[in-house]
């Protein structure tokens, strides 16, 4: 387990703490709780947008020769 320090607004804060006493939750279990939530909701995309995405044969195209380029070293990951 680590321990992070780090600086908020006040009103950013103020909401932080509302939210968590409206979930009965102490501000570290619920900053914790949001940021899980967060991270686990906006990494998948729904199934129809994921269908979406696959009918549109140029993007699909697009990132496959994106993808090629990248295994074959053409642009670096910064």
């Amino acid at each position: 387990m680590k321990t992070v320090t780090m600086r908020v607004d006040d009103s950013v804060y103020d909401m932080i703490k509302l939210a968590a006493e409206g979930q009965k939750r102490n501000l570290s279990n619920f900053i914790e709780f949001a940021t899980i939530q967060y991270l686990t909701s906006s990494q998948f995309v729904e199934n129809d947008e994921i269908s979406e995405i696959m009918n549109d044969k140029e993007l699909v195209q697009n990132l496959i020769s994106g993808l090629n380029d990248f295994k074959n070293g053409d642009y670096p990951i910064v």
